[in-house]
């Protein structure tokens, strides 16, 4: 049972690896070298074969064309001449015992034969009767009828003076010392493809290593992201894809941390901003519900506070209402052609006096031609609201702000500046982030600028954000004037 089990597990794992980068890499690879290999040791064997059997085949020829030209210039006065000449050239034969010297005679039998077993037998193989038909020489490569054993034979025409054939001289040879080559160097080509191949393998392996083992530690360290690991960063170790790959993460990691500690923040904040003015309303509903005087002075300044408290609580609903929609892409705009100049005026009056009250002074000025634009008029009033309230909140240890606007190549700039502590330059990226809020301990949710920003994208304009420890921030909108008159006085 437990060999079955490692028996499954492995198979398992080869289907795993299979499937995977390696398993691929490797397959597609060494498919491609492996019929290339195969293709080259087919082709060298082949090759070698050739050779070696046309080597045998040259020899062979030569031999009997010189030896049958030798019988048919010096012993061709007679026929017993011829033969006698024959068996004194079988008796001082030297090469016996690699080849075999026949004589054949008129009637296709063998007449003489230096092995002696096949004397009186006919050859069976067409070089003979070829040789007798064309007076040339000719050769045979295949099985021996005679003995069953793979041969080459040449058979070279004896021929008297008148062009008679009288005989053929053959000459056999077992192919077995070729074959025996031509099998070694096939032998050898395939032990050198098989070479090829393993260090092929070796070194695709060893490369492909080289990139999944970084891979896997970068899976791994996304798994523990993927997880709630969020921070955790990859060692970078190469300069490479995989080197840029690692800095992807990282940065992911770092934005998801980020983005999972303003989460929390917000979170925070929110309950924070709900549970403050809540409690305000029901202490001072249940202040006035347990009172026992008629005070007129005491409720009156009772119901303002939850008055107050409610508006707290209504714009932050509101503030978050904006947030989904933006989220959503469901935020639309209501163009129209308004004076712009008009809707500022509104609301620096509408702060003025509250900033007063703080003992923050709100000075404005602004260019006396500012034309008409096109945009989304109670939006853009959100935007300047938001932007003097951050000011104030942000700001308000300067006890000053200051705005103003112009125009500037055929666009409308606002500028609003507080004199206040500033924000740090590692959070200055970040401030326009939703649920960013930093350092400060303002009240807030933290949405208002995120939304803003996405207003005055939405108006294809910018907003931007200066800022210096110490010396206070400086927010920066500007807006396309697509149509315009100045405004009237």
């Amino acid at each position: 049972m437990g060999k079955l089990k490692r028996k499954i597990w492995s198979f398992k794992k080869l289907r795993r690896m299979l499937r995977g980068i390696q398993g691929r890499w490797m397959l597609n690879s060494l498919g491609l070298v492996f019929m290339i290999v195969l293709v080259a040791v087919m082709a060298y064997s082949i090759a070698a074969a050739n050779f070696y059997t046309a080597g045998a085949r040259a020899g062979l020829e030569s031999r009997a064309t010189a030896t049958g030209n030798f019988f048919s210039r010096y012993l061709n006065t007679s026929y017993s001449d011829f033969f006698q000449g024959a068996h004194r050239f079988a008796e001082d034969f030297e090469d016996r015992d690699k080849l075999e010297l026949q004589f054949v005679n008129q009637v296709g039998r063998i007449e003489l034969s230096t092995m002696g077993v096949t004397v009186g037998l006919a050859p069976g193989t067409p070089d003979v009767q070829n040789a007798f038909e064309s007076g040339e020489v000719n050769t045979f490569l295949g099985v021996d009828p005679l003995s069953g054993e793979r041969v080459m034979s040449v058979s070279a025409p004896l021929i008297f003076a008148n062009r008679q054939v009288v005989g053929v001289m053959r000459y056999v040879t077992s192919m077995s010392e070729v074959d025996k080559r031509i099998l070694m160097a096939s032998g050898v080509a395939m032990l050198l493809g098989i070479a090829v191949i393993a260090f092929v393998a070796g070194s695709n392996l060893f490369f492909i290593r080289s990139i999944l083992l970084p891979i896997q530690e970068i899976n791994e360290i996304a798994k523990k992201i993927a997880a709630g690991g969020y921070g955790v960063m990859i060692e970078k170790k190469y300069d490479d894809e995989i080197g840029e790959l690692a800095d992807t993460i990282n940065n992911m990691s770092a934005e998801v941390s980020l983005a999972d500690r303003i989460k929390n923040d917000f979170i925070s904040s929110v309950s924070h901003e709900l549970r403050t003015p809540l409690t305000a309303i029901a202490g001072w509903g249940e202040t006035l519900l347990s009172a026992e005087s008629n005070d007129i002075a005491e409720v009156k300044k009772g119901v303002r506070i939850m008055l107050g408290e409610s508006h707290r609580l209504t714009k932050m609903v509101e503030e978050l209402l904006e947030f989904t929609r933006m989220a959503s892409g469901r935020m639309t705009l209501r163009m129209e052609e308004f004076d712009i100049r008009e809707e500022l005026q509104e609301v620096v009056y509408l702060y003025i006096d509250t900033l007063a009250r703080d003992n923050i002074l709100l000075t404005y000025q602004e260019d006396e031609e500012i034309p008409l634009i096109t945009g989304d008029r109670a939006r853009l009033r959100q935007v300047f609201i938001n932007l003097l309230d951050n000011a104030a909140k942000h700001g308000g240890e300067g006890r000053r702000i200051d705005m103003m606007t112009r125009t500037e190549n055929n666009r409308l700039v606002v500028t609003i500046r507080d004199y206040g502590a500033g924000i740090p330059e590692e959070e200055l990226p970040h401030v326009k982030y939703k649920f960013y809020k930093g350092s400060s301990k303002a009240r807030g949710s933290g949405i208002g600028l995120a939304v803003s920003d996405e207003i005055i994208r939405l108006h294809d304009g910018s907003l931007d954000i200066e800022s210096q420890m110490g010396e206070g921030t400086t927010v920066t909108v500007s807006l396309p004037i697509h149509i315009g008159q100045p405004s009237e006085e």
